[in-house]
Formats: structure tokens, sequence, C-alpha cells
């Protein structure tokens, strides 16, 4: 409502401003060459309404209306009290004054030619003045400035009645669009409350467009979240069913110890030795399924590579294994440098079981020209039947010797985090026997050395 007035007031004042200084012109142009005592005379007698009297001036002294019969002009609108015309000689001295005008002291005279505000007989009034060359006159018109004032209040008040009357019928309106607009997400958030935590079935719901993209949103979140509770529950029963096997053969090994059968004992030690690795493996894998994608980085795959090797070495002496690291000194990849480490360790370690003792583990890091970096690991072990090769990075799928001690989680461990590395997995039996396990990245980040 204040913008509302305070642009009005500003725009009527540039139009009433503008009326004036036109009516002056035009008052100026319709008077004759050295207007003479009996025009202003004319001029004031047409001037001169009911409670709203013209007078003309002689040396500064109102005289008598020549030709005045004592019948005011007629007035045709009650606005036109709040005007007012009057004429000046150079020197100030009056000769023509209309209306509020002619009340007590004489209005004052102009002193420069433009638009002024003047206080008079307790009135401010706006005003427009002028010099008549022609004539030798000051001309000057004015307007109460009360006028401007109840036109914008008018207009304002005008604008915002309507305006009151209508809001309480426009917001109940805008209360009953909104309500209805809302309903589609109503019935879409009282089916997700409704539902009870095992009922991931797709929400089917006649949606808005504008919903659309949270309706498919929602329905593809339920479907991931069920993959992993399906993924949970299929890990949690295998698990149970892994772990229940050697704790079962392990109780029966160690009440034949307690028979006094000693050769048990090292059987029981073997036993611990399968769910040890089992249970390792299974933290890995939890830790995986519960932890996002990490942020990977260029890293060099050589020291990795020789450091783990160092640490599995044992292993290999023990066996009476060789193992070996041949290929390039440097290869960078993109990836995480602690994941990457469990991933070649357990490739490693499964190459280190399945090779038979004097066997040989080979390592290897290369490059293609196309920018392909590999990383193998080939051993001398059994390999893997050809059918199975497919189906033996599932969990707990073992293959081959089974009289090795292993979880059946290693490769499906390598698979999962070869993935969140951006890499692949291959397997393929060596033609004169053994297994090659190679890990693949699409993109390496340094030239061949």
């Amino acid at each position: 409502m204040l913008a509302s007035y305070l642009i009005t007031d500003h725009e009527l004042e540039e139009m009433l401003d503008t009326q004036l200084s036109l009516h002056s012109r035009i008052v100026a142009g319709q008077l004759p060459d050295d207007a003479s005592d009996a025009t202003l005379a004319n001029l004031a007698n047409r001037l001169d309404i009911p409670d709203y009297p013209a007078r003309t001036y002689r040396d500064g002294r109102p005289v008598a209306l020549e030709g005045d019969d004592g019948t005011p002009a007629k007035l045709y609108h009650e606005e036109e009290r709040k005007l007012a015309l009057g004429f000046w000689e150079p020197d100030k001295t009056p000769r023509l004054l209309q209306g509020k005008w002619t009340q007590d002291a004489t209005f004052p005279a102009p002193d420069e030619e433009g638009f002024r505000w003047v206080d008079y007989a307790g009135h401010r009034w706006r005003v427009f003045s002028m010099f008549d060359e022609r004539n030798n006159l000051w001309i000057s018109m004015g307007q109460r400035g009360n006028f401007q004032r109840e036109i914008v209040e008018r207009i304002t008040w005008n604008n915002l009645i309507p305006l009151l009357i209508l809001l309480p019928v426009m917001l109940w309106l805008m209360n009953r669009i909104i309500r209805r607009g809302l309903r589609p997400m109503q019935r879409l958030s009282d089916q997700v409350k409704g539902r009870h935590a095992r009922d991931l079935r797709h929400i089917e719901l006649d949606v808005p467009r504008e919903l659309e993209g949270l309706h498919h949103s929602l329905n593809d979140f339920i479907e991931r979240l069920g993959e992993t509770l399906e993924r949970e529950r299929r890990f949690t029963a295998d698990a149970a069913h892994e772990l229940r096997t050697p704790l079962a053969a392990l109780r029966i090994q160690l009440d034949n110890v307690k028979a006094g059968e000693t050769a048990s004992l090292q059987k029981a030690y073997t036993g611990v030795e399968r769910l040890q690795r089992v249970v390792e493996q299974l933290l890995v894998l939890a830790r995986l399924d519960r932890t996002p994608d990490n942020h990977t980085t260029p890293i060099d795959l050589y020291p990795i590579v020789i450091e783990l090797m160092a640490d599995l070495w044992p292993l290999a002496h023990e066996r009476q294994q060789q193992l070996t690291l041949e290929g390039l000194k440097q290869l960078r990849v993109h990836a995480d440098e602690t994941e990457v480490g469990i991933l070649f360790r357990n490739l490693l370690d499964n190459a280190l079981r399945y090779t038979p003792e004097g066997g040989h583990v080979e390592v290897e890091l290369s490059e293609t020209a196309s920018g392909i970096a590999q990383l193998s690991v080939r051993d001398s072990g059994p390999g893997i039947p050809d059918e199975l090769l497919e189906k033996v990075t599932e969990r707990f799928r073992r293959a081959s010797d089974q009289r090795t001690t292993g979880s059946g989680l290693g490769l499906s461990i390598v698979v999962e985090l070869a993935q969140r590395q951006q890499a692949t997995l291959q397997l393929r039996n060596r033609p004169e026997h053994g297994l090659e396990a190679t890990i693949v990245w699409e993109i390496s980040h340094q030239p061949r050395r």
C-alpha cells in the first residue's frame, strides 16, 4: 500500500504539473498584445464563480469589475475552487487574482519561472509561473496541495478496498489449490509411511508429471535396498553355513584329542586355521559392503607389490615355493592404495595356498601399447575346471583341491575390490598347468619403462 501511494503521488504530481504549465501557456496565448484593463476585467468576469471571486487591481488596489451585472459565472465542477490564476506587473504589482488568492493579503508574486510550493492562507499551493514578454506580465497558475493528496488517497483506497475484500477469497482459493496440488504427494507419503519394513514392493501410484521423478527415484531406491538386504541375507546364511562346518569338525577333532588320539591335534589346528581365515575374510567383506567407494588417486603398483610379496615370502619359503616378480619397475594406475593392497594379497595368498610344495608363483606388472595396465599372478597349481571359471568368484564357492584350507571368499573379495578400482578380474587356466589371475586397468598414468 505504501509503495502504491508513493508511486501514484509521484506520477500524479508530474501529470498535474504538466497541466499547470500547459494551461498557463494557453492563457498567455489567448491574451491580446498589451492586454488592457478591459481585457483583464473581461477575463475576471469569466473566472468569477460562486464563493470563488476574481478581482482586477490598479496600483495594487482591487477595483470593481467593468460590466459586472452581479451575476457570477456558472460553476461547472466543485474542484474548480482548488485552482487559481494570477497576473502581476514586472514590479510585482498584482493585475488580476482569482479565488483563494484574493484572501487577506494578496498572493505572493513570482520571483522566477518554473514550479514552486507556496504557503498561503493556511494552505499549501503548487504553482507554475512564467513571464509573458508580449504583454510584459507574470502569469501564475496554481492548485491547492490537498487536491493532489486527495486524488492520491482516493486512487490508493479504490485499489486497496477491493483487494482487502478479495484477499480472504484469494487466500481460500490458494489454500484449496495448494492442498489439491499436494494431495498426490500426501498419498505418496502415506504409502511410504504406512509400509512394513519388509515390504519392498514398488510403489504403484498415479502421480502428476511433476512427481514422476520422485516416484521413479523412490522405486529405484526400494529396488536397491531390496538387493542390499537380499545380499545381506545370503551373506548371513552362507557365513553361518560356512562357519558351522569347521566348528563341527573342530569339535569332533578336539573330542578325539580328549579321547587320546593325538593325531587329531594337527587336524584340529588345521580347522582353527581355516576358521580364522573365514572370519578374517568375512570381516573384509562386511567392511566392503558397508563402505562407499573410496576416492581413487594415481598410485604406483610396484612398491605395493614388493612389500606384500616380502610379507608372504615366509609362507612360500616354508613350502619351498619359488616367488618371483617380473615386468615393469613402475606402473601407475588410478586406484585406492589400501584396497589394492588387500586385492593383491588375496590373489597372492590364493596362489601360494593352491600351489604344491616346490611349485612356482610368478607376479608380473605390464602395460600394453594401448595403455592398459595389468597385474598378473600365475601359479603352478591344479587350476580350475573350465566349467567353474565363471562361478568360482561367487562367495563361498571353492574349487580344485578341497584339502587346502580356505574360505571360498578370496576371489569374491578380489572381484569387489577390482570393481571399486574401475578394474576387472580375468581368470584363465595356463596351458601347462596352474591358474593365471590378471587385474586389468583400462588406463595407466605413466608410459612404460
